[in-house]
């Protein structure tokens, strides 16, 4: 089907592997890609390991499956950096999801290497949003989609509560893998960042485990760090409106005590 595309330059699928979940910090740890030319022909497919030099958090392990050790023979960014924006130049790029992650990852990638990732004139073509366009994640689209049927009283309370309840019944029998035990389908649904102290990721765990600010000026830096430099921050947050778990986070870390990280299983 790619061969109905109309490419004037090659197109470039790939996917990033990092050490979690925020563009702007993180770093990669496996890059794959895989090269659509115009003629309609594929180069080799290409992966690589890379070496963040930072540690990679138990809970991004566990979705990726490397760890330290995997990566620490691997070159790192900066030396990979020169080859791969070769490697990119004068193509367009395609992924999942890419426009929301993957693509400013990379960019700021290439910006602590020194370099300079120009999306300038590129075409992206992200499957994620051509998927959401069309399933819109919507209690309407989920109705279409599970149900058969348009959801004719929708943004009424009843009639999406109704829905609901058939949507769930449609899930469950296109999908003979979701669990049926409450217990089991609660910690499926479930989309807790493994990193966050808080429900909201107000405060998270960094890559080595220590207890960071997670938005805000000081976004990145330890919460240990801030109680004994800028305590005024702490006594905002639990002066004003914040969910409880985080003003308590504030509160322990005015007393002096901060989170630590539960010990993996």
């Amino acid at each position: 089907m790619l061969e109905e595309l109309n490419l004037k330059r090659p197109l470039v699928f790939f996917d990033l592997e990092a050490t979690g979940v925020d563009p702007l910090r993180d770093r990669i740890v496996e890059i794959s890609t895989v090269k659509v030319m115009p003629d309609g022909g594929n180069e080799p497919p290409y992966s690589r390991r890379v070496n963040p030099t930072i540690p990679i958090p138990p809970g991004a392990t566990a979705i990726h499956h490397i760890t330290d050790a995997d990566v620490a023979a691997a070159p790192t960014f900066t030396q990979i950096a020169g080859g791969l924006l070769r490697y990119l130049d004068n193509c367009d790029l395609a992924g999942y999801n890419i426009t929301g992650y993957d693509i400013p990852l990379l960019n700021e990638e290439f910006k602590r290497a020194g370099l300079v990732f120009s999306m300038e004139n590129r075409r992206v073509v992200d499957a994620f949003a051509i998927f959401v366009k069309m399933f819109p994640r919507t209690l309407t689209g989920a109705y279409r989609f599970f149900c058969g049927k348009e959801l004719a009283d929708a943004h009424s309370a009843a009639g999406d509560t109704a829905a609901t309840v058939e949507v769930l019944a449609g899930e469950l029998a296109r999908y003979p893998e979701i669990p049926r035990d409450l217990d089991l389908l609660h910690e499926f649904c479930e989309n807790r960042d493994p990193d966050a102290i808080d429900a909201n990721r107000r405060f998270k765990f960094d890559g080595a485990g220590v207890p960071v600010v997670n938005f805000g000026r000081y976004k990145g830096r330890p919460l240990r760090e801030i109680a004994a430099d800028e305590p005024g921050f702490l006594k905002w947050i639990v002066k004003g409106d914040f969910p409880e778990d985080v003003k308590q986070v504030a509160t322990d870390a005015l007393c002096g005590k901060f989170p630590e990280r539960a010990p993996q299983e």
